[in-house]
């Protein structure tokens, strides 16, 4: 937010914790923080996913103890987050900052030696220490963040190892936070430097008169571009949805087919990348120009293409040697990046054909959805003369920024017009049409991968490409049904685990059996759900459970909630109590 002072920036913070807080029910302060700050590290690209998710217990003569973990879909790296929460913008001791960071390596440590097997089973605790030990074998590298509300003083951090797999530490402190708060971009802008990669790549101007960019072709070798996302990973390539496709597509893998087979002929196959920067270092030669820096580098089309060669790389141990990928970049001015990047990955070449998968916040669906939010009135209820609006956050932190624009006096006026408890954000939309779609395993799948399977399975498959004024009132009451049978069902179970996938299989389930267009439209007229199918989704919500916790295998509950299969199992259920 322009202009924002830090105090302010933690004020903001804090009431972010606090709203999370009201979305789930049995949260620490200290799980509502990490899934915040995951939140701001996600839409920044610094990590995929992450699931807040709190353990500790002793380790030797020390400690172990984390707060959230992640395991990247190829399996070849862990995240861990470690959360010292509370403290307000005070710094922190360097100890107590290496000493945390030391009980998650511990942690890892412990996961990897069967930790597991001293835990009590069927709990997410269980789950994540068992789900970490089941992946070790493919791990390559490990990334431990320290996420606080406090400062800190510590600059530098060595690079440790476990056995024979990197661990990678990362502080995200207050400061930090607001840096990227205030950036309203990606912070911290990658640098490629290809001398250091390797060696200099011989390139060649694109011909024009245009002085807001400049086009570069070149070949990068393969290794170059493996080497690449494994620095920066996923960040490398804004989070496009083609990214996180992997090996799944048949273009996927017809580019692992011919990695392995004829790399000789990738270049021939392939149709290359496009890349954004904001400089570019060439220099003059006898034998022509030669490229030796990017700086503020994104790929915006080939993701598939820079993932593979680093998951051949990384998992298969593919030799690259003879794979040389061709390569657009433009050289924006920076001023203009946000306006040009977008219509240059829009316009890029697609080798899948997903058209305008590259949904993001700035898309028409997204965009027409914030419209009816700030349009469409909600029914008063309770006997109040007052409607109001249900509030569609398009862009991280876009409400706050909104309600403290203005005077005291708005912002009073705002809290009536657009109360905390009536705002939602993509992943919850996604979170919300998934489970009516009767997606629950991918609902369970966690907030970024349901958004983008919602997104290619769902909004692209629309007869139209922006929703109308049904569309936004039948998405709210899927709000309102999922917020109040998950309060409802916690209550009825407090303390009891899986919270998040209970509720979005039992409400899946229900979902079947009922008149969903007709109790949809009761709802948005209501604002409440309807006490008779309150008490039907805590009853169907007891036989849920059970098929859950009932996990096949390995009994990772978390793990069988992400498959189909569980869904099947529920749906089997014999259930006429609707």
């Amino acid at each position: 937010m322009e202009g924002e002072s830090a105090a302010d920036f933690a004020i903001a913070l804090e009431q972010s914790v606090e709203d999370q807080l009201g979305q789930q029910p049995g949260w620490l302060k200290r799980d509502a923080f990490v899934q915040v700050v995951a939140d701001y590290l996600i839409e920044d690209g610094v990590l995929e996913d992450l699931s807040p998710c709190y353990h500790t217990a002793p380790f030797g003569r020390s400690r172990m103890e984390v707060a959230g973990y992640y395991i990247s879909d190829d399996g070849l790296a862990l995240d861990l987050a470690v959360a010292e929460y509370g403290h307000a913008g005070q710094t922190l001791p360097r100890d107590l900052v290496l000493k945390r960071l030391r009980w998650a390596v511990n942690f890892a440590t412990a996961c990897r030696d069967g930790h597991h097997l001293r835990m009590e089973e069927s709990s997410p605790e269980f789950d994540m220490v068992q789900s970490i030990h089941a992946h070790w074998p493919d791990f390559r590298k490990i990334r431990v963040f320290f996420l606080t509300d406090a400062r800190t003083t510590v600059n530098e951090l060595p690079e440790e190892h476990i056995g024979k797999i990197s661990v990678v530490q990362h502080i995200w402190d207050i400061e930090r936070l607001h840096k990227l708060d205030l950036s309203g971009r990606r912070e911290e802008p990658i640098t490629i430097d290809f001398e250091q990669l390797g060696g200099q790549l011989p390139c060649l101007a694109a011909p024009g008169k245009d002085q807001d960019h400049q086009c570069l072709l070149t070949v990068i070798p393969g290794q170059f571009l493996a080497d690449m996302y494994d620095l920066h990973g996923a960040k490398l390539l804004q989070r496009n949805v083609r990214a996180f496709l992997q090996a799944r597509g048949k273009v996927n893998k017809g580019l692992n087919q011919t990695i392995k087979e004829n790399p000789g002929r990738f270049m021939a196959y392939n149709n290359g990348i496009s890349m954004t920067a904001t400089g570019a270092s060439v220099e003059q030669t006898l034998d022509g120009a030669l490229l030796l820096r990017l700086e503020d580098v994104q790929i915006v089309n080939g993701g598939q293409t820079t993932a593979s060669l680093h998951h051949a790389a990384k998992r298969d141990r593919a030799d690259l040697s003879l794979v040389q990928v061709p390569a657009k970049i433009t050289v924006v001015q920076p001023d203009l990046l946000d306006e040009l990047v977008p219509k240059i990955s829009l316009y890029a070449n697609s080798q899948n054909p997903i058209n305008e998968a590259d949904f993001q916040s700035n898309s028409p669906f997204h965009v027409e959805l914030e419209r009816l939010s700030r349009r469409l009135r909600a029914p008063a209820t309770d006997g109040s003369q007052r409607d109001s609006h249900w509030y569609y956050e398009r862009v991280r932190g876009q409400y706050q920024v909104e309600r403290t624009r203005k005077s005291k006096a708005y912002q009073k006026q705002f809290d009536k017009e657009y109360p905390r408890s009536q705002r939602f954000t993509k992943t919850d939309a996604a979170k919300f049409e998934m489970t009516f779609e009767q997606a629950p395993h991918i609902v369970s799948l966690g907030a970024q991968k349901c958004f983008q399977h919602w997104t290619l399975e769902v909004i692209l498959k629309r007869d139209t490409a922006t929703p109308d004024e049904q569309y936004f009132r039948d998405l709210v009451a899927k709000a309102i049904f999922y917020i109040q049978v998950r309060k409802k069902i916690q209550s009825e179970n407090p303390g009891a685990g899986y919270l998040a996938n209970v509720t979005t299989y039992t409400i899946a389930r229900l979902s079947l059996e009922i008149d969903v267009e007709e109790a949809l439209r009761s709802i948005w007229r209501a604002q409440r759900v309807p006490p008779e199918l309150l008490r039907a989704a805590v009853r169907l919500s007891e036989l849920v459970r059970r098929v859950l916790l009932n996990a096949p295998g390995s009994g990772n509950v978390s793990e069988w909630s992400k498959k189909e299969e569980c869904w099947k199992r529920v749906q089997d259920i014999e259930w006429t109590g609707a």
